[in-house]
């Protein structure tokens, strides 16, 4: 069940021409669950990314692209749209749009609507990273923000365009929900809270260009982190080695072997609440090779002694005076799942499991989708297929409702 948490609240959403206009579908849909109501304006740029047939679907109203309608204007229509909400959200915000919204420019029904507003506006930028570190481009969003103007965004990552990299990505749908939800409602379940989240794989070295690892991606603990510092945790992420972008307002600290995630996880504590979702290496070799190990043409094979890993999520669990207040283990299973979780709870000290079936045909190991099962001492509870930052907001919502606060949204 989705919290109403913008249950009657009207958005009105601008959305801006850019590849970035297809992530506004999502949004609409996540924002119509929470219970907004959602009307939408669309550049005419905007329409060659995304149709309004689409966006009229999604949001069940129609959607305004002109500024010369005659019905519409007959009630003076851009007037009408800027006061009949409670939010202005520009997503995505290209250089251009942000420009004119700086400049107080007009040309077209978005942003006219923009110039009238008399409610608070929150945009979300779109753009390539060059015209986002642009001069001109920083000059109008420092006059935007001192306008009182909200931002979301932009992130770092790859561009549509091959090659090109940097911060101008638009922030992804739930975060811009969260930002919402923060400016209209104030949710911010996880104020003052401390969290570790653990993510990624591990690298045991053999050699010194060899080494043991699995295939995390490290895609479910990052959402989980960014997700988290939206509820407003003051999150600590320790990573094994993963080709994310640090997710905003997260401190991130990079390792590579079990033991110096162990070391780097003992040294965030004291935490209020532990997020265990790195795929750690249950074994490495017990010597590391100095040199590269080579073939000598005789046909044996060298043969490795292994070790055991220190176990994080035991240690953790078992602390004699750090353990956090809530800890949760994820179990990452091919067979036997809900046993395996079920015995993992136990035996590591757990508050419950996040526990998935990692089969190479489900997907789920580096893919963007998982299909979770609860596992606590109360019993099994199913959840759906979802993306991952679904999973995300979902698994932070169960952890405010444990530590007893409001719910963030499912």
């Amino acid at each position: 069940m989705i919290a109403q948490t913008l249950d009657a609240k009207r958005i009105l959403l601008v959305i801006g021409g850019g590849i970035a206009a297809y992530k506004c579908l999502d949004l609409i849909r996540r924002l119509r669950e929470r219970g907004a109501r959602v009307r939408v304006v669309m550049t005419k740029a905007a329409t060659e990314f995304v149709t309004p047939l689409s966006v009229g679907a999604l949001s069940n109203d129609r959607v305004f692209t002109e500024l010369f309608d005659l019905d519409d204007e007959r009630e003076i229509g851009h007037i009408r749209l800027a006061r009949d909400a409670d939010l202005i959200v520009v997503a995505p915000a290209s250089a251009d749009l942000l420009a004119k919204m700086a400049t107080g420019l007009a040309p077209d029904l978005a942003t006219a609507v923009l110039l009238a507003a008399a409610v608070p506006v929150l945009v979300a930028p779109a753009m390539n990273p060059k015209m986002w570190e642009n001069p001109a481009t920083r000059r109008n969003v420092a006059l935007l923000r001192a306008d009182g103007v909200g931002f979301v965004g932009p992130n770092a990552g790859e561009m549509a365009e091959r090659g090109e990299a940097g911060v101008g990505r638009m922030a992804e749908p739930m975060e811009i929900l969260a930002a919402i939800e923060a400016r209209l409602t104030g949710a911010r379940p996880l104020a003052g809270i401390r969290m570790l989240i653990t993510a990624g794989p591990t690298h045991e070295p053999i050699d010194p260009v060899r080494y043991i690892a699995n295939r995390s991606s490290g895609k479910q603990g990052y959402a989980i982190a960014a997700a988290a510092a939206r509820a407003g945790a003051a999150v600590t992420l320790v990573s094994g080695p993963v080709t994310l972008p640090d997710p905003a307002g997260v401190a991130v600290v990079r390792v590579e072997t079990a033991r110096e995630m162990l070391a780097a996880a003992l040294a965030a504590l004291p935490a209020d609440v532990a997020v265990m979702a790195a795929a750690v290496a249950d074994w490495r070799v017990r010597a590391e090779a100095g040199e590269k190990i080579k073939k000598d043409g005789s046909g044996v094979v060298p043969s490795l002694a292994f070790v055991e890993n220190p176990d994080i999520l035991a240690t953790i669990g078992h602390h004699a005076s750090l353990r956090p207040g809530l800890v949760v283990g994820f179990a990452a299973e091919t067979q036997d799942l809900i046993a395996n979780a079920t015995r993992k709870l136990e035996k590591k000290g757990a508050d419950f499991i996040v526990a998935n079936d990692v089969s190479p045909e489900t997907g789920i190991m580096g893919g963007d989708r998982n299909t979770v099962r609860i596992v606590s001492r109360d019993g099994v509870e199913d959840w759906p297929d979802m993306g991952k930052d679904a999973v995300a907001e979902r698994l932070v919502t169960a952890i405010a409702q444990r530590l007893g606060r409001a719910a963030h949204g499912a």
